[in-house]
């Protein structure tokens, strides 16, 4: 348990924008996306609902990869299965806004219907950050 010098007020509200590009290793979960998962874990566990912790993750690059749903990414590795699409279906179900960037899907080929079910598509990352910003969210950087 880690003892901060720098307290969590009560009435804290976290909006967090996490940006992601780089891919996960072939089945391995991207550990950019975990990220976002253990900030909303340490919260709760710090004692802040879970109502006042909101998260994006605006994902472009490589790293789109590892937002396809199961059958399309197994089409486009070989068979593989996806380790990350588990743990984006359940930020999905937490609330997580989780955004692809436009032009890396279409840079990659990727149309929305590869997705899981969920992902919105931005028209860019850079559109996505901008909007967000423009709702208060704060960039966490990596």
């Amino acid at each position: 348990m880690v003892e901060p010098d720098l307290p969590i007020p009560a009435d804290a509200e976290f909006k967090v924008a996490f940006d992601i590009s780089a891919a996960a290793t072939p089945g391995e979960v991207n550990r950019h996306i975990d990220s976002a998962a253990r900030f909303i874990n340490m919260q709760v566990a710090a004692g802040v609902p879970r109502e006042r912790i909101h998260v994006a993750l605006v994902v472009h690059g490589p790293a789109g990869a590892d937002l396809l749903a199961p059958e399309a990414y197994a089409a486009r590795s070989g068979g593989a299965q996806s380790a990350n699409a588990p743990l984006v279906r359940a930020l999905l179900d937490h609330g997580v806004r989780v955004i692809l960037c436009g032009q890396s899907a279409a840079a990659m080929g990727l149309a929305k219907a590869d997705l899981i079910p969920g992902v919105a598509l931005a028209l860019s990352a850079m559109t996505a950050h901008a909007l967000l910003q423009q709702d208060g969210y704060t960039l966490n950087p990596f």
